[in-house]
Protein backbone atom coordinates (compact mmCIF):
# COMPACT_ATOMS: atom_id res chain seq x y z
CA UNK A 1 0.00 0.00 0.00
CA UNK A 2 2.95 2.13 0.55
CA UNK A 3 4.00 1.65 -2.35
CA UNK A 4 1.15 2.79 -4.47
CA UNK A 5 0.57 6.03 -2.42
CA UNK A 6 4.68 6.81 -2.92
CA UNK A 7 3.14 6.30 -6.92
CA UNK A 8 0.27 8.66 -6.63
CA UNK A 9 2.06 10.97 -4.88
CA UNK A 10 4.99 11.14 -7.29
CA UNK A 11 2.51 11.60 -9.83
CA UNK A 12 0.97 14.49 -8.06
CA UNK A 13 4.35 16.02 -7.57
CA UNK A 14 5.03 14.83 -4.24
CA UNK A 15 8.00 12.57 -3.73
CA UNK A 16 8.06 11.47 -0.37
CA UNK A 17 11.69 10.47 1.35
CA UNK A 18 10.32 7.93 3.39
CA UNK A 19 9.54 5.22 0.56
CA UNK A 20 12.46 4.31 -1.91
CA UNK A 21 11.85 6.85 -4.46
CA UNK A 22 12.80 5.30 -7.92
CA UNK A 23 10.09 3.05 -9.10
CA UNK A 24 10.51 2.61 -12.60
CA UNK A 25 7.91 4.24 -14.82
CA UNK A 26 6.68 0.50 -16.14
CA UNK A 27 5.65 -0.49 -13.09
CA UNK A 28 3.02 2.45 -11.79
CA UNK A 29 -0.44 2.35 -12.20
CA UNK A 30 -2.24 2.88 -15.14
CA UNK A 31 -3.83 6.17 -13.90
CA UNK A 32 -0.03 8.26 -14.33
CA UNK A 33 1.27 8.94 -18.13
CA UNK A 34 3.95 7.34 -19.15
CA UNK A 35 7.25 8.99 -19.73
CA UNK A 36 9.16 8.96 -23.14
CA UNK A 37 12.35 8.95 -23.83
CA UNK A 38 11.27 12.49 -25.85
CA UNK A 39 10.37 13.89 -22.56
CA UNK A 40 13.33 13.50 -20.62
CA UNK A 41 15.20 16.63 -20.13
CA UNK A 42 18.43 15.92 -18.45
CA UNK A 43 19.27 19.70 -18.29
CA UNK A 44 16.48 20.82 -15.97
CA UNK A 45 18.58 20.95 -12.67
CA UNK A 46 15.14 21.56 -10.71
CA UNK A 47 13.82 18.24 -11.55
CA UNK A 48 17.38 16.93 -9.58
CA UNK A 49 16.08 18.63 -6.70
CA UNK A 50 13.44 16.00 -6.53
CA UNK A 51 14.03 12.45 -4.39
CA UNK A 52 12.25 10.58 -7.68
CA UNK A 53 12.51 12.39 -11.54
CA UNK A 54 16.31 11.74 -11.77
CA UNK A 55 15.93 7.58 -11.19
CA UNK A 56 12.78 7.91 -13.57
CA UNK A 57 14.11 9.50 -16.27
CA UNK A 58 17.27 7.12 -16.31
CA UNK A 59 15.24 3.56 -16.40
CA UNK A 60 13.37 5.03 -19.28
CA UNK A 61 16.45 5.78 -21.36
CA UNK A 62 18.13 2.45 -20.05
CA UNK A 63 14.70 0.86 -21.48
CA UNK A 64 14.09 2.76 -24.95
CA UNK A 65 16.93 4.84 -25.78
CA UNK A 66 20.23 3.80 -23.86
CA UNK A 67 22.32 6.27 -26.38
CA UNK A 68 20.12 9.36 -26.12
CA UNK A 69 20.65 12.20 -27.35
CA UNK A 70 20.21 15.13 -25.37
CA UNK A 71 19.04 18.61 -26.60
CA UNK A 72 20.63 21.54 -24.25
CA UNK A 73 19.69 25.72 -24.43
CA UNK A 74 21.52 27.80 -26.36
CA UNK A 75 24.46 28.30 -26.42
CA UNK A 76 25.33 24.75 -25.83
CA UNK A 77 24.58 22.21 -29.08
CA UNK A 78 23.43 19.27 -27.24
CA UNK A 79 25.21 15.96 -26.02
CA UNK A 80 24.79 11.89 -26.33
CA UNK A 81 23.06 10.80 -22.53
CA UNK A 82 24.93 7.04 -22.18
CA UNK A 83 22.83 5.43 -18.99
CA UNK A 84 23.63 1.33 -19.05
CA UNK A 85 26.49 -0.13 -17.34
CA UNK A 86 28.30 -1.78 -20.19
CA UNK A 87 28.07 1.19 -22.47
CA UNK A 88 29.54 3.30 -19.67
CA UNK A 89 32.37 1.21 -18.85
CA UNK A 90 33.27 1.27 -22.37
CA UNK A 91 33.37 4.66 -23.10
CA UNK A 92 35.67 4.97 -19.56
CA UNK A 93 38.03 2.56 -20.92
CA UNK A 94 38.84 4.06 -24.60
CA UNK A 95 40.17 7.84 -23.58
CA UNK A 96 41.29 7.78 -27.18
CA UNK A 97 37.96 7.79 -28.93
CA UNK A 98 36.67 9.45 -26.10
CA UNK A 99 38.53 12.44 -24.41
CA UNK A 100 38.34 14.11 -20.90
CA UNK A 101 40.28 17.17 -22.53
CA UNK A 102 37.93 19.49 -23.27
CA UNK A 103 36.09 19.54 -19.54
CA UNK A 104 33.94 17.04 -17.76
CA UNK A 105 30.78 18.83 -17.46
CA UNK A 106 28.48 20.13 -20.04
CA UNK A 107 29.84 23.51 -20.84
CA UNK A 108 30.59 23.78 -24.29
CA UNK A 109 34.20 25.86 -24.26
CA UNK A 110 36.26 26.20 -28.23
CA UNK A 111 39.14 28.66 -26.60
CA UNK A 112 42.28 26.62 -25.99
CA UNK A 113 43.45 29.12 -23.82
CA UNK A 114 40.55 29.16 -21.70
CA UNK A 115 40.42 25.12 -21.65
CA UNK A 116 44.71 25.05 -20.84
CA UNK A 117 43.87 27.81 -17.82
CA UNK A 118 40.72 25.46 -16.60
CA UNK A 119 41.81 21.83 -17.10
CA UNK A 120 42.51 19.98 -13.79
CA UNK A 121 44.29 16.08 -13.84
CA UNK A 122 40.69 15.53 -14.74
CA UNK A 123 40.47 17.11 -18.06
CA UNK A 124 44.20 16.37 -19.18
CA UNK A 125 44.37 12.69 -21.07
CA UNK A 126 47.81 10.66 -21.87
CA UNK A 127 51.40 10.57 -21.07
CA UNK A 128 50.87 13.93 -18.82
CA UNK A 129 47.84 12.75 -16.94
CA UNK A 130 49.67 9.43 -16.02
CA UNK A 131 52.62 11.88 -14.58
CA UNK A 132 50.43 13.72 -12.41
CA UNK A 133 48.77 11.39 -10.90
CA UNK A 134 51.95 9.83 -9.81
CA UNK A 135 52.96 12.56 -7.99
CA UNK A 136 50.79 11.62 -5.02
CA UNK A 137 49.48 8.35 -6.24
CA UNK A 138 51.92 6.55 -3.74
CA UNK A 139 50.02 8.26 -0.96
CA UNK A 140 46.56 6.85 -2.25
CA UNK A 141 47.47 3.70 -2.13
CA UNK A 142 45.45 0.90 0.01
CA UNK A 143 48.28 0.19 1.85
CA UNK A 144 48.78 3.82 2.44
CA UNK A 145 45.23 4.94 3.38
CA UNK A 146 45.55 2.22 6.20
CA UNK A 147 48.23 4.29 7.38
CA UNK A 148 45.34 6.63 7.91
CA UNK A 149 43.11 4.46 10.05
CA UNK A 150 43.50 5.66 13.44
CA UNK A 151 44.00 9.25 12.32
CA UNK A 152 40.23 8.80 10.36
CA UNK A 153 39.04 6.85 13.51
CA UNK A 154 39.45 10.01 15.98
CA UNK A 155 38.38 12.08 13.76
CA UNK A 156 35.29 10.29 13.05
CA UNK A 157 35.27 9.92 17.18
CA UNK A 158 35.25 13.77 17.80
CA UNK A 159 32.78 14.33 15.05
CA UNK A 160 30.51 12.32 15.81
CA UNK A 161 30.95 13.38 19.92
CA UNK A 162 30.16 16.54 18.90
CA UNK A 163 27.17 16.55 17.24
CA UNK A 164 25.44 14.36 19.69
CA UNK A 165 26.53 16.58 22.67
CA UNK A 166 24.11 18.90 21.52
CA UNK A 167 20.78 16.57 21.71
CA UNK A 168 19.52 13.84 19.80
CA UNK A 169 18.36 16.15 16.90
CA UNK A 170 20.07 17.66 14.69
CA UNK A 171 21.06 19.01 10.60
CA UNK A 172 23.27 15.35 9.60
CA UNK A 173 24.71 16.85 6.98
CA UNK A 174 26.18 20.02 8.55
CA UNK A 175 26.97 18.62 11.95
CA UNK A 176 28.21 15.07 10.49
CA UNK A 177 28.67 14.12 6.70
CA UNK A 178 30.08 17.78 5.79
CA UNK A 179 32.01 18.16 8.89
CA UNK A 180 33.81 14.85 8.64
CA UNK A 181 35.96 14.04 5.30
CA UNK A 182 36.65 17.41 5.22
CA UNK A 183 38.52 17.43 8.35
CA UNK A 184 40.18 14.04 7.48
CA UNK A 185 41.83 16.05 3.77
CA UNK A 186 42.79 18.85 5.76
CA UNK A 187 45.16 16.97 8.04
CA UNK A 188 46.58 15.16 5.09
CA UNK A 189 47.42 19.19 3.74
CA UNK A 190 48.66 20.27 7.37
CA UNK A 191 45.54 22.72 6.64
CA UNK A 192 45.17 24.68 10.06
CA UNK A 193 42.08 23.53 11.74
CA UNK A 194 40.21 27.16 11.92
CA UNK A 195 40.38 27.11 8.11
CA UNK A 196 38.59 23.69 7.28
CA UNK A 197 35.46 25.50 6.89
CA UNK A 198 36.20 27.67 4.22
CA UNK A 199 36.67 24.79 1.88
CA UNK A 200 33.15 23.54 2.63
CA UNK A 201 31.82 26.68 1.03
CA UNK A 202 34.29 27.15 -1.11
CA UNK A 203 33.10 23.77 -2.58
CA UNK A 204 29.39 24.15 -2.22
CA UNK A 205 29.87 27.84 -4.27
CA UNK A 206 32.07 25.97 -6.84
CA UNK A 207 30.54 22.44 -7.46
CA UNK A 208 26.67 23.54 -6.64
CA UNK A 209 26.81 27.28 -8.31
CA UNK A 210 23.43 26.40 -9.87
CA UNK A 211 21.98 26.44 -6.01
CA UNK A 212 20.48 29.62 -4.79
CA UNK A 213 21.41 28.36 -1.63
CA UNK A 214 24.90 28.43 -2.43
CA UNK A 215 25.00 31.30 -5.45
CA UNK A 216 22.12 33.47 -7.33
CA UNK A 217 21.42 30.14 -8.41
CA UNK A 218 22.26 30.59 -12.03
CA UNK A 219 25.84 29.35 -11.81
CA UNK A 220 28.18 32.41 -10.66
CA UNK A 221 30.00 31.85 -14.27
CA UNK A 222 27.13 34.19 -14.91
CA UNK A 223 28.81 37.44 -13.72
CA UNK A 224 30.33 37.69 -17.46
CA UNK A 225 34.03 36.47 -18.68
CA UNK A 226 35.96 37.90 -15.65
CA UNK A 227 35.91 34.60 -14.55
CA UNK A 228 35.75 32.60 -17.93
CA UNK A 229 39.18 31.07 -17.38
CA UNK A 230 38.61 29.73 -13.61
CA UNK A 231 37.30 26.28 -13.17
CA UNK A 232 33.29 26.06 -13.55
CA UNK A 233 33.74 29.91 -13.91
CA UNK A 234 33.14 30.17 -10.67
CA UNK A 235 35.05 33.25 -8.57
CA UNK A 236 35.18 31.22 -5.37
CA UNK A 237 37.99 29.18 -7.26
CA UNK A 238 39.99 32.13 -7.40
CA UNK A 239 39.71 32.12 -4.04
CA UNK A 240 40.71 28.71 -3.16
CA UNK A 241 43.67 29.57 -5.65
CA UNK A 242 45.04 31.80 -2.94
CA UNK A 243 44.84 30.21 -0.26
CA UNK A 244 46.39 27.19 -1.98
CA UNK A 245 49.47 29.51 -3.08
CA UNK A 246 49.63 30.58 0.12
CA UNK A 247 50.46 27.43 1.74
CA UNK A 248 52.44 26.41 -1.55
CA UNK A 249 54.96 29.50 -0.55
CA UNK A 250 55.78 28.11 3.00
CA UNK A 251 55.92 24.66 2.23
CA UNK A 252 58.19 25.37 -0.90
CA UNK A 253 61.49 23.31 -0.40
CA UNK A 254 60.83 22.06 3.23
CA UNK A 255 60.78 18.66 3.37
CA UNK A 256 57.69 18.07 4.54
CA UNK A 257 55.28 15.08 3.57
CA UNK A 258 51.73 16.41 3.40
CA UNK A 259 49.94 17.04 0.41
CA UNK A 260 50.61 20.62 -0.57
CA UNK A 261 54.46 19.86 -0.01
CA UNK A 262 54.82 16.95 -2.09
CA UNK A 263 52.39 18.85 -4.95
CA UNK A 264 55.01 21.84 -4.52
CA UNK A 265 58.17 19.68 -3.78
CA UNK A 266 57.44 16.87 -6.24
CA UNK A 267 58.80 16.36 -10.04
CA UNK A 268 56.48 14.77 -12.25
CA UNK A 269 58.15 11.51 -13.66
CA UNK A 270 57.93 12.93 -16.94
CA UNK A 271 60.50 15.75 -15.88
CA UNK A 272 58.06 18.48 -16.02
CA UNK A 273 57.44 20.34 -13.06
CA UNK A 274 54.17 21.52 -12.18
CA UNK A 275 53.35 24.71 -13.47
CA UNK A 276 51.68 27.45 -11.57
CA UNK A 277 48.21 26.62 -13.01
CA UNK A 278 48.97 23.14 -12.83
CA UNK A 279 49.02 23.40 -9.10
CA UNK A 280 46.49 25.57 -8.87
CA UNK A 281 43.74 22.80 -10.58
CA UNK A 282 45.57 19.89 -8.87
CA UNK A 283 44.98 21.69 -5.28
CA UNK A 284 41.02 22.44 -6.23
CA UNK A 285 40.86 19.18 -6.97
CA UNK A 286 42.31 17.48 -4.52
CA UNK A 287 39.44 19.69 -2.63
CA UNK A 288 36.63 19.79 -4.41
CA UNK A 289 36.92 15.78 -4.71
CA UNK A 290 38.45 14.92 -1.15
CA UNK A 291 34.95 16.16 0.15
CA UNK A 292 32.49 15.98 -1.94
CA UNK A 293 32.16 12.31 -2.94
CA UNK A 294 32.23 11.28 0.72
CA UNK A 295 30.12 13.85 2.06
CA UNK A 296 27.65 13.17 -0.20
CA UNK A 297 27.93 9.09 0.43
CA UNK A 298 27.63 9.64 3.91
CA UNK A 299 24.54 11.65 3.75
CA UNK A 300 22.71 8.99 1.21
CA UNK A 301 23.53 5.64 3.14
CA UNK A 302 22.28 7.79 6.68
CA UNK A 303 18.77 8.29 4.96
CA UNK A 304 18.77 4.93 3.22
CA UNK A 305 19.67 3.28 6.51
CA UNK A 306 16.37 5.21 8.26
CA UNK A 307 14.10 4.60 5.03
CA UNK A 308 15.06 0.77 5.42
CA UNK A 309 14.85 0.07 9.40
CA UNK A 310 15.97 -3.81 9.24
CA UNK A 311 18.90 -3.22 6.98
CA UNK A 312 20.24 -0.29 9.94
CA UNK A 313 19.60 -3.32 12.42
CA UNK A 314 21.36 -6.26 10.35
CA UNK A 315 24.10 -4.27 9.58
CA UNK A 316 24.33 -2.97 13.85
CA UNK A 317 24.11 -6.97 14.74
CA UNK A 318 26.82 -7.91 12.19
CA UNK A 319 29.82 -5.38 11.24
CA UNK A 320 31.37 -8.05 9.23
CA UNK A 321 29.18 -7.03 6.74
CA UNK A 322 30.72 -3.52 6.45
CA UNK A 323 32.82 -3.92 3.22
CA UNK A 324 29.23 -5.12 1.47
CA UNK A 325 27.97 -2.50 3.13
CA UNK A 326 30.59 0.84 2.22
CA UNK A 327 30.12 -0.78 -1.45
CA UNK A 328 26.03 -0.76 -1.37
CA UNK A 329 26.14 2.96 0.17
CA UNK A 330 28.46 3.87 -2.68
CA UNK A 331 26.26 2.24 -5.31
CA UNK A 332 22.80 3.93 -3.86
CA UNK A 333 24.29 6.94 -3.64
CA UNK A 334 25.67 7.32 -6.80
CA UNK A 335 27.50 11.02 -5.80
CA UNK A 336 28.32 12.07 -8.96
CA UNK A 337 25.58 11.82 -11.08
CA UNK A 338 27.55 11.86 -14.70
CA UNK A 339 31.11 12.34 -16.20
CA UNK A 340 31.41 14.25 -19.83
CA UNK A 341 33.95 12.76 -22.71
CA UNK A 342 34.38 14.75 -26.46
CA UNK A 343 34.51 11.98 -29.10
CA UNK A 344 37.90 12.81 -30.95
CA UNK A 345 36.65 10.60 -34.26
CA UNK A 346 33.64 9.15 -35.60
CA UNK A 347 32.51 6.38 -33.38
CA UNK A 348 29.49 4.07 -31.77
CA UNK A 349 28.89 3.57 -28.35
CA UNK A 350 25.84 0.42 -28.39
CA UNK A 351 25.22 0.61 -32.09
CA UNK A 352 24.64 4.56 -32.29
CA UNK A 353 26.74 6.31 -34.54
CA UNK A 354 28.80 9.03 -32.02
CA UNK A 355 30.61 11.77 -34.19
CA UNK A 356 33.93 13.68 -33.91
CA UNK A 357 33.08 16.28 -31.81
CA UNK A 358 29.75 15.38 -30.25
CA UNK A 359 29.53 15.81 -26.37
CA UNK A 360 28.73 12.28 -24.47
CA UNK A 361 27.73 12.09 -21.01
CA UNK A 362 28.35 8.73 -19.00
CA UNK A 363 25.82 8.87 -16.15
CA UNK A 364 27.56 6.44 -13.33
CA UNK A 365 24.22 7.09 -11.44
CA UNK A 366 22.06 5.29 -13.91
CA UNK A 367 24.66 2.61 -14.55
CA UNK A 368 23.96 1.86 -10.93
CA UNK A 369 20.58 1.02 -11.69
CA UNK A 370 21.19 -1.19 -14.30
CA UNK A 371 18.98 -3.73 -13.94
CA UNK A 372 21.16 -6.06 -16.13
CA UNK A 373 24.06 -5.69 -13.43
CA UNK A 374 22.70 -5.49 -10.32
CA UNK A 375 19.77 -7.99 -9.12
CA UNK A 376 16.79 -5.82 -7.75
CA UNK A 377 18.45 -2.58 -8.24
CA UNK A 378 16.13 -0.17 -6.55
CA UNK A 379 16.60 -2.55 -3.24
CA UNK A 380 19.15 -1.34 -0.57
CA UNK A 381 21.09 -3.87 0.68
CA UNK A 382 23.98 -3.82 3.02
CA UNK A 383 24.95 -7.39 2.55
CA UNK A 384 24.93 -7.15 -1.51
CA UNK A 385 26.87 -9.44 -3.59
CA UNK A 386 29.15 -8.90 -6.99
CA UNK A 387 28.13 -4.97 -6.39
CA UNK A 388 30.41 -3.93 -9.46
CA UNK A 389 28.96 -0.33 -9.43
CA UNK A 390 30.29 3.05 -10.97
CA UNK A 391 30.71 5.23 -8.27
CA UNK A 392 34.49 6.05 -9.05
CA UNK A 393 34.36 5.11 -12.27
CA UNK A 394 35.27 2.07 -14.26
CA UNK A 395 38.87 0.70 -14.90
CA UNK A 396 40.11 3.72 -17.80
CA UNK A 397 42.83 5.89 -16.41
CA UNK A 398 40.33 8.66 -14.61
CA UNK A 399 39.51 5.69 -12.07
CA UNK A 400 39.19 7.87 -8.72
CA UNK A 401 42.11 8.67 -7.00
CA UNK A 402 40.60 8.62 -3.60
CA UNK A 403 38.42 5.44 -3.77
CA UNK A 404 40.36 3.65 -1.15
CA UNK A 405 40.01 6.96 1.67
CA UNK A 406 36.42 7.26 0.29
CA UNK A 407 36.07 3.69 1.31
CA UNK A 408 37.74 3.65 4.58
CA UNK A 409 36.21 6.69 5.94
CA UNK A 410 32.56 4.95 5.04
CA UNK A 411 33.37 1.74 6.66
CA UNK A 412 35.01 3.64 10.06
CA UNK A 413 32.24 6.63 10.00
CA UNK A 414 29.62 4.19 10.09
CA UNK A 415 31.15 1.51 12.05
CA UNK A 416 30.95 4.31 15.25
CA UNK A 417 27.75 6.20 14.40
CA UNK A 418 26.08 2.63 14.33
CA UNK A 419 27.35 1.79 18.24
CA UNK A 420 25.82 4.93 19.35
CA UNK A 421 22.58 4.54 18.16
CA UNK A 422 20.08 1.71 17.66
CA UNK A 423 18.12 3.93 14.79
CA UNK A 424 16.73 7.82 13.75
CA UNK A 425 14.64 9.16 11.86
CA UNK A 426 13.35 11.71 9.37
CA UNK A 427 12.17 14.62 11.43
CA UNK A 428 11.77 17.37 8.39
CA UNK A 429 12.30 17.55 4.66
CA UNK A 430 15.16 16.48 2.60
CA UNK A 431 16.75 18.93 0.91
CA UNK A 432 18.68 18.30 -2.43
CA UNK A 433 21.54 19.96 -3.99
CA UNK A 434 20.19 21.74 -7.24
CA UNK A 435 22.68 20.31 -9.59
CA UNK A 436 22.68 17.95 -12.65
CA UNK A 437 26.69 17.28 -11.35
CA UNK A 438 26.32 15.99 -7.89
CA UNK A 439 23.67 13.97 -6.23
CA UNK A 440 23.66 16.05 -3.05
CA UNK A 441 22.05 16.22 -0.07
CA UNK A 442 21.89 19.93 1.47
CA UNK A 443 20.05 19.27 4.72
CA UNK A 444 18.78 16.09 6.06
CA UNK A 445 16.61 16.81 9.44
CA UNK A 446 17.34 13.81 11.71
CA UNK A 447 16.51 12.53 15.64
CA UNK A 448 18.48 9.33 16.52
CA UNK A 449 17.71 6.93 19.19
CA UNK A 450 20.73 6.71 21.25
CA UNK A 451 22.14 2.80 21.62
CA UNK A 452 21.73 1.38 25.02
CA UNK A 453 24.32 2.34 27.31
CA UNK A 454 25.16 5.11 25.11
Amino acid sequence: MDTIIARTEFAAGRRPDHVSPEDSEHEMPQSISPLTADAVDLTDMDLFTEAAAPWRMFDVLRRTSPVHWQPEPAPNKGFWAVTRHADIVAVLKDPGTFTSEKFVTLEEVEDDSVIAARSSMLEIDGLRHTALRRLLQHRFTHRAIAGYADLVRDLTVRTLDNALAEGTSFDFVSKISAEFPIQVLARMMDVPEGDTHKFVDWGNRIIAAGDSDYSDGHGENASGDGHRNLPFGSPASLELFQYGRSLAAKRRANAGTDLVSLLVNGVPVDGVPLSGTEFDNYFLLLVLAGNETTRHTISHAMLALMQNPEQLERLRADFSLMPDAVEEFLRWASPVYYFRRTATRAAEIGGTPIQAGDKVAVWFASGNRDESVFDAPYRFDVGRQNNDHLAFGKSGPHFCLGSALARLELKIMFEELLQRISGARLIGPVRRVRSNLVNGIKELPVEVTPASGG
